[in-house]
C-alpha cells in the first residue's frame, strides 16, 4: 500500500462492521478518494456492492460475544498489518475493530476511531473497549463531546 497518490498523508485501513457502520467510513469518500487503501469488513450483500473496485480483507462474523471469531479477527488483524502496515487505522466500530486498534497501537500506528451517529446519549461498547488504544477520537454530535473527554466533533457523515 505505499506510495499514496496523495501527499498530506499515508496508507489508510478502515475497518468497520458492514450496514451503518460502513456506511459512515464511506461517507468520508471526499476525503479518501486519492488515497491509497484497504477495507475491513464482513462479506455481506451491501458490503460487497459498496466496496466493488476496492481492496478488502473480509473478516470473521458476528464478533459481539463470539470467542472463536475475535480470535480469527485477531489473526486477520496480525496479519493484515504486518502485510500493509498502513499509516493509520480509522473505524466507526463496531467489534470487528477491537484487534486492529489493539495490535495497531502496540506497532505505533495511529488508530483514529469515529463514534456512530446514532448514539448520542451513552457510549457504545466498541467505543469503550476501543479508547485505551485510540490515538483521536470523533464524534459526530455535540451532545457525544460530553461522553468522550477530548474528543473532537467533526459533525455528521450521513
Amino acid at each position: 500500500m505505499r506510495g499514496s497518490p496523495s501527499s498530506d498523508a499515508g496508507d489508510l485501513l478502515f475497518v468497520g462492521s458492514s450496514g451503518g457502520h460502513l456506511a459512515q467510513l464511506v461517507a468520508l469518500r471526499p476525503w479518501w478518494a486519492g488515497r491509497r487503501r484497504r477495507w475491513v469488513t464482513f462479506r455481506t450483500p451491501d458490503a460487497e456492492s459498496l466496496l466493488a473496485g476496492e481492496s478488502v480483507e473480509w473478516a470473521y462474523h458476528p464478533t459481539t460475544r463470539h470467542v472463536g471469531n475475535l480470535l480469527r479477527n485477531t489473526v486477520l488483524a496480525a496479519r493484515t498489518l504486518r502485510r500493509y502496515r498502513p499509516d493509520a487505522i480509522i473505524s466507526t466500530g463496531a467489534g470487528v475493530a477491537l484487534p486492529f486498534f489493539v495490535l495497531g497501537r502496540l506497532a505505533g500506528i495511529p488508530t483514529v476511531y469515529i463514534e456512530v451517529y446514532d448514539r448520542i446519549e451513552t457510549r457504545t461498547l466498541t467505543a469503550r473497549l476501543c479508547r485505551p488504544f485510540t490515538s483521536a477520537l470523533l464524534v459526530q454530535w455535540d451532545e457525544q463531546l460530553r461522553l468522550y473527554r477530548g474528543a473532537t466533533l467533526v459533525g455528521p457523515l450521513l
